[in-house]
């Protein structure tokens, strides 16, 4: 069975879930083959084999660390070059994204970004994507070269299956570019100790409803009581509310995740880019005739300080 490349995605040696995702996707073209690269990447090993990696390779070097992007790429490459394999999957981040075009480049490959679900196909692996604001879904196969496939987060379970998981060490030559761009300081983010927002299964969002950054601990409440995290409307970020980071929507992040609430936004075409793809959506908003409305799986017509509360004490009621 053909070999497919995995870029893995970890912190010290911790596997993200979106990596483990890939691998499940991966397992349906093809033999996953996992990368690994940096600090802990020989820790990776254990993880990335009970979830099917049949091999692991690992190279660890201070210019991933001291400098941006293009050493990851020197090795995707070596692995590329290394493997010969069928496809290459990469998550969907901005790093994501930049490293899978620059190697699509480099080897002569087409490239597919964002897709949400991967089938094998007699031409080759056949993406899904969300296109034109997610008002429509195409499937798509790349035409020239090895597929380049960049997967948004939540588009597949992680599924265990045991593998051999065997790690080899990958030789990788940096080019001359490779130091191009030095990294001179990093500032640690301070944790909420809810998931990070791209990532996760739950969303709970808030928009100009909310009605002030004073009642934003009313979506915050909700979404903890789900494990979940916080987004925001760009109108509740314009308006202060709520930090950037936490944006959903076209200018800001695109999530998919298997449950999304939205509580007094009202569905504009820019926030709806960055949230239609997910699995489930309920809306709450005091607004019957609110445009979220059509395109929610559930909605809640009424005020959205009386029935978040409610909805938050009934679900620690329940957990409790």
């Amino acid at each position: 069975m053909a070999e497919v490349l995995v870029l893995v995605d970890h912190v010290d040696g911790a596997v993200r879930k979106p990596t483990l995702e890939l691998l499940t996707l991966a397992r349906r073209i093809g033999d996953p083959v996992a990368v690994a690269l940096g600090a802990g990447a020989e820790a990776t090993a254990s993880v990335l084999g009970e979830h099917g990696a049949v091999k692991v390779l690992t190279a660890d070097a201070p210019e991933f660390t001291n400098y941006l992007v293009v050493p990851k790429v020197d090795a995707l490459q070596a692995a590329f070059d290394a493997v010969g394999p069928a496809a290459v999957l990469v998550v969907s981040s901005a790093e994501g994204k930049e490293i899978a075009a620059r190697l699509a480049l480099r080897v002569g490959s087409g490239i597919i970004t964002d897709a949400t679900d991967l089938e094998a196909g007699e031409q080759g692996p056949v993406a899904t994507q969300a296109a034109f604001a997610a008002s429509y879904t195409t499937k798509s196969r790349v035409s020239k070269g090895v597929p380049v496939i960049t997967v948004k987060p939540n588009s597949a379970p992680v599924e265990p299956a045991a593998a051999a998981g065997t790690v080899e060490a990958l030789s990788v030559s940096f080019g001359a570019t490779a130091t191009g761009t030095k990294v001179t300081g990093r500032t640690p983010r301070e944790s909420t100790g809810r998931p990070e927002l791209t990532e996760a299964a739950i969303v709970v969002s808030g928009g100009r409803g909310v009605n002030g950054a004073e009642n934003f601990p009313l979506i915050e409440a909700l979404a903890d009581s789900l494990g979940a995290a916080v987004g925001a409307s760009r109108a509740a970020v314009d308006a202060g509310w709520y930090p950037h980071t936490s944006q959903v929507g076209q200018t800001g992040k695109s999530v998919s995740p298997q449950l999304y609430i939205a509580s007094g936004i009202s569905g504009a075409i820019q926030h709806r880019a960055g949230m239609q793809t997910s699995k489930t959506i309920v809306a709450i908003n005091k607004d019957a005739e609110a445009p979220i409305f059509d395109l929610v799986d559930y909605g809640v017509v009424g005020d959205l300080f009386t029935v978040v509360p409610q909805l938050t004490e009934e679900i620690t009621t329940r957990k409790g």
